[in-house]
């Protein structure tokens, strides 16, 4: 008996992910959106993976050697999750905080850290490709960061 796609989405929801905005540069363009399909890998080499759904925009952007930025967002920044998340295309950079990695990838400020990354593999998985990432760089912040649990976002105190 399949599994009833409403129970199933209701068990993940209570899985409790950080949230992260992944920004690529392709054709002189910017590329983002928010992914809280995110984890760490393996420590040696250094690998982190995403999975990202085949009909966004930014999934045939993300080939063997494309850099990356993983975001992970603040408690400050449901709005920026919401932003990358609804909006299409390079506007979702539009009035926003970012400066430039050494490659040209946008680095969102005030994040709760910065994984600078290349991809290094892809894998089906469904409706979704598993990408992996090689990480080449990483900056950390003192800040909360930002939860996604239930449908909803929420914040942990320590």
């Amino acid at each position: 008996m399949p599994m009833d796609p409403d129970s199933f989405r209701s068990a993940l929801g209570r899985f409790a992910s950080g949230v992260t905005v992944l920004t690529a540069r392709a054709r002189d363009q910017d590329f983002g959106m928010t992914v809280n399909a995110f984890c760490s890998l393996s420590l040696e080499p250094p690998l982190v993976l995403a999975c990202i759904g085949r009909s966004a925009d930014l999934h045939d952007v993300l080939v063997n050697g494309t850099r990356v930025v993983f975001n992970v967002l603040s408690s400050s920044q449901e709005a920026l999750s919401r932003r990358f998340s609804e909006e299409e295309g390079s506007r979702r950079f539009e009035g926003i905080g970012f400066h430039r990695d050494r490659h040209g990838i946008a680095v969102l400020d005030d994040v709760l850290a910065s994984i600078e990354a290349v991809v290094t593999a892809r894998y089906d998985g469904g409706d979704h490709s598993i990408f992996v990432a090689e990480v080449l760089n990483a900056a950390t912040h003192d800040l909360r960061p930002l939860l996604y649990y239930r449908g909803g976002y929420a914040e942990l105190e320590r």
